[in-house]
């Protein structure tokens, strides 16, 4: 059987605290650690992959965890942002709700490009 991805396999970024990261990735937006390695560049710091609850090829964010790098400076040209696709308008308003109970900031359901969105 062939597996067809329809985007992006993962979405890499950096963090600078695997605890926090790993709080917000699970107990939040409910994904699942699926790995948890080394980076093959530098052995001392963690390498962590999230995917949803199957570990589905395209759901995975993965993070290098580099503790106490200052936050990072935006400049032009850069990712800003990493977007998650809901199914529905009424899963969109779930996790608003959901954000707003534990308290995560956003911008409410918004309209960006013509589709509906949280900011958080």
């Amino acid at each position: 059987m062939k597996n067809e991805l329809k985007g992006i396999h993962h979405v890499t970024a950096i963090t600078s605290s695997a605890e926090k990261n790993y709080e917000f990735f699970t107990n939040v937006l409910g994904m699942r650690l699926v790995k948890k390695t080394v980076n093959q560049d530098d052995i001392q710091t963690y390498h962590t992959f999230f995917a949803d609850d199957q570990g589905s090829a395209g759901t995975d964010m993965t993070f290098f965890d580099f503790p106490g790098i200052p936050k990072g400076r935006h400049g032009t040209n850069e990712i800003s942002r990493t977007s998650f696709r809901v199914p529905t308008d009424a899963a969109l308003e779930y996790w608003q709700k959901r954000f707003n109970r534990l308290e995560v900031q956003n911008d409410g359901i918004q309209t960006q490009f013509g589709r509906k969105s949280i900011t958080i």
